[in-house]
Parts: C-alpha cells; structure tokens; sequence
C-alpha cells in the first residue's frame, strides 16, 4: 500500500483532534474529486512498519490526546489496500482501545467484499459511497455529496 500524507494532528478529518491516513489508490475517479492525486495506486510513499509504529505512538501520546483515527484517501477500502488497512484497524483496536476510527470509502455497504467488511466490522464510522458533483453541499458535516451516508456502527 501506499499513502499520500500523514497528519499526526488533524481537527478537519473526524471528531476532535485525530490522526489521518490519506492512502492511495482509488478505482472510483469521481468527477469533482477534490483529492485526484491519490487515485493511483503507485503514487504517493511505501505504507512501512515505521510509519504504522508511528500513528500507533501518536494515537497513545498523552501529550497530545487524540479521538481516533481517520483514514481517507484515495480509498482505504481499494483492494491494494484492504489487508495493510485491517493490519492497522487492528492494531488501533488492540493497542489503542480508546481510540474511534473513522473511515471515508467509495464502496457502499452492500457493495463491499468480504475482505471490505473485515475492515468495516473493526471501526467506528464509515462515511460511504462514492462523491457526486451535482450533490455537491458544502453545509454537510464530514461528506461532499448528500448521497454518501454516515453509518455509525459504535458510537
């Protein structure tokens, strides 16, 4: 897997102060995408065990309290990048039991694969569905478009 940025400190991507993963790769090439440059899959830098080490030490720095974390893209639900993805949902789980994950996909849910939905049965919110240009509303809280849905499986 690759990814595009890391944000230790983030306030935009979710509830609260977070950490966020912009991964690459995204099949879904939606017209108005306002994140282009992560549609390939190669684009970007290596996901490495150094950087996974690192948002798990951020997300459990008591210097700096931190929500959760959020993980967008391109799309964390691509499938490039679903195992590095669910390696990483379940160590926040595992190690950072306190924390809320938020993911933002493309997929709809009654799309997803079966490898999709052992990401999504390990977080906490899924914004889903795919960005469209003429839903468009810029007063919606954490989506583009008015078709995207938030689930909210444990909050």
């Amino acid at each position: 897997m690759n990814y595009h940025h890391y944000y230790p400190i983030d306030v935009v991507n979710g509830p609260g102060t977070r950490c966020t993963l912009f991964v690459s790769g995204c099949e879904h090439e939606c017209r108005g995408c306002y994140n282009k440059t992560t549609w390939r899959t190669d684009s970007g830098h290596a996901y490495t065990q150094q950087l996974e080490d690192q948002i798990i030490a951020d997300l459990n720095d008591t210097r700096i309290k931190r929500r959760g974390l959020s993980l967008s893209g391109g799309d964390p639900l691509h499938p490039a990048n679903v195992a590095a993805v669910l390696r990483l949902v379940q160590r926040v789980r595992q190690e950072c039991p306190n924390k809320d994950i938020w993911l933002w996909s493309g997929y709809t849910l009654a799309e997803l694969s079966e490898a999709q939905k052992q990401v999504v049965d390990l977080i906490d919110v899924l914004i889903d569905g795919k960005f469209e240009q003429d839903k468009k509303d810029l007063n919606l809280e954490w989506r583009g478009s008015s078709n995207q849905i938030i689930h909210r499986f444990k909050l």
